[in-house]
């Protein structure tokens, strides 16, 4: 232990002793954001009607009241649908945007990156508010596909940063070198480009899914009806009533996010 304390922390021979403070501070920071979520986890299996902290009596009563009720799983499903099409749609697009701008020569380019990450600079309300207005005239209010184009919108500003990200360290003289030897641009993209960025690409993805999966203020004005997603309901249930469901819901969320988020580091440093 005392080796440790007076080993160096960086190549600055800074030790572990006098980073102390920045480790406590570290911890406590990550104590506060990281509470409220595992507050969560056992008020999901209190047996109250009510949510409390800690719980008096344990159950899985909300668990099973969820996995049985028609309207959480039709919202469920609906989330789960809307994720993986605006994980399909948006990563695409995000990827071949950013490869576009990467490679282009254009004044323009740089003011073209900076319109399409608009999204996740404007407020998300006005986005809501705008997607609404369009919507009610083209009649996509409360459909799947209205809320699918609505999370793209809002996914691909992050996908176009992440790939951007890790084209910058990457040597375009490889795929230019295959272009040389007589593959298209297409053909060098794929076999060298992409394998290359691929971790960027699969973390992207994710991220494409989660923001179309915890997204609740456009859900709040796009979908409702038989498209109703479940943060919406969630909403709408906390807004109501407070059900200890919603608990038992919102647990389920965090493993399932945690989990995609493991197995993605996972997979990513296996094909390293």
């Amino acid at each position: 232990m005392m080796r440790w304390w007076h080993s160096p922390a960086s190549e600055t021979q800074i030790t572990h002793g006098q980073r102390l403070w920045l480790y406590i501070l570290s911890a406590l920071i990550m104590v506060w954001l990281v509470a409220p979520s595992i507050i969560v986890i056992p008020m999901s299996f209190s047996q109250s009607q009510y949510l409390e902290f800690p719980p008096r009596e344990w159950s899985l009563r909300w668990y099973a009241h969820y996995f049985q009720s028609v309207e959480w799983m039709a919202a469920t499903r609906t989330s789960l649908l809307a994720g993986v099409l605006t994980m399909l749609l948006a990563t695409p697009i995000g990827v071949a945007a950013a490869y576009g701008l990467f490679v282009s020569r254009h004044p323009l380019a740089r003011f073209m990156f900076i319109l399409l990450v608009t999204p996740i600079i404007v407020p998300v309300i006005l986005i809501a508010i705008g997607a609404f207005y369009i919507y009610v005239q083209i009649g996509l209010v409360n459909s799947l596909l209205g809320l699918v184009l609505a999370h793209t919108i809002l996914a691909l500003p992050l996908i176009l940063v992440i790939v951007s990200a890790a084209l910058k360290s990457y040597d375009l003289n490889q795929e230019l070198a295959a272009r040389g030897l007589g593959a298209s641009r297409l053909t060098a993209f794929l076999t060298v480009t992409l394998p290359q960025i691929r971790f960027s690409i699969i973390t992207s993805a994710l991220l494409a899914f989660l923001t179309s999966f915890d997204e609740v203020i456009v859900a709040m004005f796009v979908s409702g009806g038989d498209n109703s997603t479940l943060t919406r309901n969630m909403f709408n249930a906390l807004r109501d009533q407070i059900d200890p469901t919603i608990a038992a819901i919102s647990t389920i969320m965090i493993v399932i996010s945690s989990t995609l988020v493991i197995l993605t580091q996972i997979f990513g440093k296996s094909k390293d």
